[in-house]
């Protein structure tokens, strides 16, 4: 696993987000660059769609509460209809592979929140796999984001 290079990840609040505000909905998109190998990361209520690229390789999470439970809900695009199976293992292995890297991203970029509110420091991680194959859809556990720092 790559670890995460805080120097190499740049964090961005939107408005009516604040980096120890628990505001809700508190959502996150992660990008990356792959010639710079710099991270994305934005905090706000809404997913930054507008930082999306054409390889749909964004990460989008968001809290959501199950259970009373606290839950970092994320969601991958492995594959659409536009995408081949090859394509889609492809892209399958990719996420899996740098979502720890992800997790540390999410968990390191937003740290004064987890400082401030530390009842979400252990909240479980889902990460949702969307695609129009069966065999790349599911929904993975990731285990507590206190794990990713």
């Amino acid at each position: 696993m790559k670890m995460l290079d805080p120097k190499k990840l740049f964090v961005q609040y939107r408005p009516n987000a604040a980096p120890t505000d628990p505001k809700s909905p508190r959502r996150y998109t992660l990008t990356h660059s792959d010639t710079t190998a710099q991270l994305f990361l934005v905090v706000g209520p809404e997913f930054a769609h507008d930082t999306a690229n054409p390889m749909r390789d964004e990460v989008y999470a968001e809290w959501k509460t199950f259970n009373r439970e606290k839950v970092l809900y994320g969601y991958v695009l492995v594959a659409d209809e536009n995408t081949t199976e090859s394509v889609a293992r492809q892209r399958n292995e990719i996420f899996l592979r740098e979502l720890p890297r992800v997790l540390e991203a999410f968990r390191y970029g937003d740290r004064y929140f987890f400082d401030a509110h530390p009842e979400y420091k252990e909240a479980p991680v889902y990460i949702q796999f969307e695609s129009v194959y069966p065999e790349f859809r599911q929904l993975k556990p990731y285990g507590p984001i206190s794990k990713y720092i």
